[in-house]
C-alpha cells in the first residue's frame, strides 16, 4: 500500500502576492479606523478589543469571562454598529427554553379555512448574538447552540433553517458566582475560538471612564464596515501566508498539551485531557487575523504564543490531584510554549 503526503501549496506568483499586500494593507488601514472608534467607547480594554476583532475577523465565536460592569454587553453592541451587523442579546437564565432562542412553529389560520404552522423565528436569528452569562442556561438549552455555532444553522420540527450570514455568537461568563449556573459541555466549549480574560482597566483608563460616561454626553459608535465586508476581510485572512515555523509552533504547542502523547512529564501528571486538532485549526487562523489587525502580511511565532492562552485555556482540563496542587491552566500553557519563546 503506498501513500502519500499533501504537499504546501505553491508560493503566489509576484503580481497575485502584490494584490494580496494590497489587500491587506487596506483592510488593516479599516481595522485601524475601526479600532479608534472602539476605543473611544470601550476604555482600558485594548487587549479584550482586539482578540474580540480577531476572533470576528477569524470567522468565530468568542466566550468573555469577567466580573459584572467591564462593559462586555457595551463591547458587543459597539461591535455591532461598527461592523453593520445586525446584533441580538439573549439573557440566560434556567428557566429559559431551547425554542426562546431558537424559535417556534405556531399554528395559525389561513385565509382559505385551512391551519398551516408558520415558523417564528427566535434572536439567533441575527448576524452577532449576545448570550450574556451563558452558563446560567440549561444544559439543553446551551445545546441548542450547538449546531447554530458549528453548522451556522438550526432545526426546528425536523426542518433545516440557515441562519443568516455572517454569524457570530458572542457569549459571557461570570466566574465568580457559581450558584445556579451549569458548566458548558467540552463540545460546545471547543466551538469557541477563544475564550477572552476580561480584566479591570488600570487607574487611567478608568479615571478617562469614568469622566466620559458621567457627563451630558457619550460618544458614539460609528458605521464603519458592512457585514459584506466583513466576510471579506474574513476570506482574506485564510489566503494569508504562512511560514513553516510558525505551523511547526502550532503544531508543536497543542501536540504537547495532550497527555497521551506529551513528553512533557508535568502535562502527563496534570492535564486530564488536552486541545483537539479543532484548537491547531482556530490557532492558525487567529494568528493569521492577529497578523491583518498590526497591518501584517504574515504571522510570526510571537503571535502564536501571544493568543496560545486564549486558544487554549478552555480546550483542557486539569486533574483533580493537580488543582488540589495549586496548579493553573495558565501555568501549564506557560511550560508548553517555553520551547518557542
Amino acid at each position: 500500500m503506498t501513500t502519500t503526503t499533501s504537499s504546501p501549496p505553491p508560493p503566489p506568483s509576484p503580481a497575485d502576492a502584490a494584490e494580496l499586500a494590497a489587500e491587506i494593507e487596506r483592510l488593516g488601514e479599516k481595522l485601524t479606523s475601526l479600532r479608534e472608534g472602539i476605543g473611544s467607547i470601550i476604555f482600558g480594554q485594548n487587549e479584550v478589543v482586539d482578540q474580540t476583532l480577531i476572533t470576528l475577523i477569524a470567522g468565530g465565536h468568542a466566550l468573555l469571562v469577567g466580573v459584572p460592569g467591564l462593559a462586555k454587553t457595551r463591547l458587543v453592541e459597539t461591535l455591532g454598529t461598527v461592523f453593520g451587523l445586525e446584533d441580538r442579546r439573549v439573557q440566560c437564565t434556567p428557566d429559559l427554553m431551547p425554542a426562546d432562542i431558537l424559535g417556534s412553529e405556531v399554528l395559525e389560520d389561513q385565509p382559505d379555512g385551512r391551519r398551516a404552522f408558520r415558523f417564528i423565528p427566535g434572536p439567533i436569528f441575527a448576524q452577532l448574538l449576545m448570550a450574556d452569562e451563558i452558563n446560567r442556561a440549561s444544559p439543553r438549552t446551551q445545546s441548542a447552540l450547538l449546531q447554530a455555532m458549528q453548522e451556522q444553522r438550526v432545526t426546528i420540527a425536523g426542518h433545516p433553517h440557515d441562519l443568516p450570514r455572517p454569524f457570530h455568537v458572542l457569549a459571557t461568563q461570570n466566574p465568580l458566582e457559581q450558584e445556579g449556573t451549569y458548566p458548558l459541555p467540552e463540545a460546545q466549549l471547543d466551538r469557541f475560538l477563544l475564550e477572552i480574560d476580561v480584566g479591570y482597566p488600570d487607574l487611567d483608563a478608568e479615571r478617562e471612564m469614568l469622566l466620559s460616561t458621567t457627563g451630558v454626553t457619550e460618544a458614539e459608535a460609528t458605521q464603519v464596515l458592512t457585514a459584506e465586508q466583513l466576510m471579506e476581510a474574513q476570506r482574506l485572512v485564510r489566503r494569508i501566508p504562512v511560514g513553516e515555523s510558525v505551523v511547526e509552533a502550532i503544531l508543536g504547542l497543542v501536540r504537547s498539551g495532550r497527555p497521551e502523547t506529551s513528553e512533557l512529564p508535568e502535562v502527563r501528571a496534570q492535564v486530564a485531557w488536552g486541545p483537539g486538532p479543532r484548537a491547531s485549526q482556530a490557532l492558525m487562523l487567529a494568528v493569521r487575523a492577529r497578523a491583518v489587525l498590526d497591518g501584517r502580511f504574515a504571522p510570526s511565532v510571537d503571535d502564536v504564543l501571544a493568543l496560545a492562552p486564549a486558544v487554549l485555556r478552555h480546550r483542557m482540563a486539569l486533574t483533580f490531584a493537580a488543582r488540589a496542587d495549586g496548579v493553573g491552566i495558565a501555568d501549564v500553557i506557560a511550560r508548553l510554549a517555553e520551547p518557542y519563546a
